[in-house]
């Protein structure tokens, strides 16, 4: 493991413990040259889907994109940052359960609507406007009246 601060090539355990899921062991290390102390984190590493893009592109799962796409929409909302890791873990975890070798994105994009929309509303709208690309306030306004449901009525469609 090379170190992050002098990427020296040679570092030891100091100290390995159980993650707190039990699906990752926590690695503390120190550099044998610079002496400073990092942590990593390994897991096993699973098989997941290539992503269909809309274009056609195929890509490699990427659980940092998702991770990042969420938090986003979660930003100043009450939400723990270990919730938005287990939502991950789920999403991930049922696509490998799914064994299925290609997975359409727009797919994943309605997994991680469906659970934001469980999770809170206000990160659901803000994960929808950007996925779904809106193209008008109606179309938004629409959004919003789906979720408030016997409100609807309240909330005319605006005028352009």
């Amino acid at each position: 493991m090379k170190c992050p601060f002098c990427t020296c090539d040679e570092t030891r355990v100091i100290d390995s413990r159980l993650g707190k899921e039990g699906n990752n062991i926590r690695r503390r290390r120190e550099c044998v040259t610079c002496e400073r102390r990092f942590t990593t984190y390994e897991r096993v590493e699973e098989i997941l889907p290539m992503v269909v893009k809309k274009d056609g592109r195929r890509e490699p799962f990427d659980r940092s994109k998702i991770t990042a796409g969420i938090r986003r929409a979660c930003e100043k909302r009450p939400i723990p940052i270990e919730t938005i890791e287990k939502l991950v873990d789920r999403l991930e975890i049922q696509l490998q359960e799914s064994s299925e070798r290609e997975i359409q994105a727009a797919v994943i994009g309605e997994d991680v609507m469906e659970a934001l929309h469980e999770l809170d509303e206000i990160a659901y709208v803000r994960f929808a406007s950007v996925y779904r690309q809106f193209k008008d306030i109606n179309e938004f306004m629409q959004e919003l009246t789906d979720i408030l449901g016997s409100q609807s009525q309240v909330l005319p469609p605006l005028k352009k």
